[in-house]
């Protein structure tokens, strides 16, 4: 494989040696359970996942007890709907409304459109200009926000902490939620300042290992009940179902948002990706090569800005899938479809397209080499 061009970063990055290392090491060294014993092993594991939730707390500005881990941005976006469900859409709740947006993934909307199937919630969506960002004026008053920093077509850094204050002021009680996956590649991230009440990202995308999320939550507190049921996350179970007087005593957070044994390899390796992340963000000057060399082409129509962190563009004569297969043929990896976001290339009129993203593996050979592919099999 050392002949494929890798340019697909932002479906997922590659893993720098120093994540493999640290994961191989906990593996053959010092792997066991964490908040299960008491024995010498199980101490050192659960101090090695203290001190990851504490770097990633740093990582983001919050404190350890909102970092809650999870499966990746799709479970925790999937979570937060349940959350806060029973107090924004639950039974008895009527004409709530959800704000999303035609930036949004699958996974951010695709929730709350269901419960919109459902009756149980009204859906609006928040405004765009016409280069597709987010716009703060006249934004519809909301009881949840979707925000997606960054789109993974479009690829453009969004005023979060803007349309959080935004919305604010039309809802002091609103619920916001950041779909951060594709931000936190290219962009610090300060929680802080977005003042936000919920945001997710995902481990892969940033070199860290597949089966591990973030879910940061403002007020671990304020939510009550947890979401997911199983060991580690009660405190203490009195009374008997069967005698109906059964009660539950969560642990504190994040333990209660925690059931179950948690991605303990992939988490050891998340700080070590957060430090090499942090050394060494993507090089967008790729992405300003790739649109100049690209742009000259009359054949292909490029529809993110030169200074956009990922390239997206499609040929209109091509099927987006044959264009994907042929240059795949010839050893370029690219993410082609609709990248699990319809929406917003129903808003551009198109089925699909294809994009090219960079990591820290790229060089500048790589692109001229990416460019030629390309060239060739639309010339």
């Amino acid at each position: 494989m050392d002949n494929v061009l890798y340019f697909d970063a932002a479906a997922s990055a590659l893993k720098p040696e120093t994540v493999i290392r640290a994961e191989v090491d906990f593996l053959q060294n010092a792997y066991a359970n964490a908040g299960r014993g008491i024995c010498p092993r199980a101490a050192v594991v659960d101090d090695m996942i203290a001190r990851a939730r504490g770097d990633v707390a740093r990582f983001i500005n919050a404190r350890p007890d909102q970092i809650v881990f999870t499966s990746g941005t799709t479970d925790g976006m999937n979570r937060i709907v349940n959350i806060i469900n029973d107090r924004v859409c639950g039974a008895g709740i009527k004409n709530k409304t959800v704000m999303v947006s035609d930036l949004d993934h699958h996974s951010a909307r695709l929730p709350f459109e269901l419960l919109y199937d459902s009756d149980s919630c009204k859906i609006v969506l928040c405004p765009m200009d016409k280069e597709y960002n987010l716009v703060c004026s006249d934004l519809p008053r909301a009881d949840v926000f979707v925000i997606t920093a960054m789109s993974n077509v479009m690829g453009c850094a969004q005023d979060v902490a803007g349309l959080v204050a935004t919305a604010r002021k039309k809802n002091p009680d609103v619920i916001t939620v950041v779909d951060a996956a594709q931000y936190v590649v290219h962009n610090e991230i300060d929680v802080q300042k977005w003042d936000c009440d919920f945001m997710c990202f995902s481990a892969h995308k940033i070199g860290a290992d597949t089966g591990l999320g973030i879910m940061y939550i403002k007020n671990p507190e304020r939510w009550i009940s947890p979401d997911k049921f199983g060991g580690g996350m009660i405190a203490k179970i009195t009374g008997s179902a069967v005698e109906h007087n059964v009660a539950f005593q969560w642990e504190n957070a994040p333990a209660k948002f925690e059931a179950g044994t948690l991605p303990l390899t992939q988490i050891i390796g998340l700080p070590v990706a957060i430090d090499y992340l942090s050394a060494n963000r993507p090089n967008l000057d790729l992405i300003k090569y790739l649109y100049d060399r690209l742009s000259k082409n009359p054949r292909i129509r490029i529809i993110t800005p030169r200074d956009s962190a990922l390239l997206t563009f499609y040929i209109p004569d091509m099927h987006v899938l044959d264009f994907g297969a042929l240059v795949g043929a010839r050893g370029l990896c690219l993410r082609v479809g609709n990248m699990c976001a319809s929406w917003i290339h129903k808003a551009l009129g198109i089925d699909g397209t294809a994009r090219l993203s960079v990591g820290w593996w790229n060089s500048i050979d790589d692109a001229s080499r990416a460019c030629d592919i390309i060239e060739d099999v639309i010339k």
